[in-house]
């Protein structure tokens, strides 16, 4: 059984994007969700204990991650929990990871901007549309099925990175915070 978990939190290291030897995107960073709750005796908000959570996002989702989200961002994450205890040398204890089904920014603190990319598709295919050839970016996320034949693990080439981006915003990307040499590069 799958537990579905919506957390909200700050986003405590920055995003790794790296890729498997059968080519799956991974991103993962480590998310710090507190709570604060009001002490009675002085009237004060005061924060909680710190749970702490891996958070892993594959395949298109990975890229998206790792190029939006930065270290001390609010986030709203929605996933599947999963603990696992672990062992090394003398030390134990327990991981409890969130693989990502959606995420995206805490608008309760601050605002964010959001620009559709289009989708990757396999290099033989290139002449063809996502559309005409059934490609649905709702594909599972399980790392299990990925095979290296997969059209959302394969990165855009830098000439195909188009950005759907209206004609009165065309300005956009030279307004965003981060560079693309900053930006991960599939």
């Amino acid at each position: 059984m799958t537990d579905t978990v919506t957390l909200t939190g700050v986003v405590a290291t920055k995003p790794e994007n790296v890729r498997t030897n059968k080519g799956l995107t991974v991103a993962n960073f480590r998310l710090a969700s507190s709570q604060r709750r009001l002490d009675r005796v002085t009237g004060l908000w005061v924060d909680a204990d710190t749970n702490w959570y891996t958070i892993n996002a594959y395949r298109w989702l990975a890229n998206n991650v790792a190029n939006s989200l930065e270290v001390g961002q609010h986030v709203v994450v929605t996933g599947r929990l999963r603990v696992r205890n672990w062992t090394s040398g003398d030390k134990k204890g327990t991981a409890i990871e969130v693989d990502v089904d959606a995420i995206g920014h805490d608008l309760a603190f601050g605002v964010s901007q959001f620009q559709r990319l289009k989708a990757a598709v396999p290099i033989d295919q290139a002449g063809a549309s996502a559309h005409d050839q059934g490609f649905d970016p709702g594909v599972s996320d399980d790392p299990a099925q990925a095979g290296e034949g997969e059209q959302w693990s394969t990165p855009l080439a830098t000439g195909d990175a188009a950005i759907e981006v209206p004609d009165d915003t065309a300005s956009l990307e030279s307004q965003t915070a981060r560079s693309d040499a900053d930006k991960v590069p599939f």
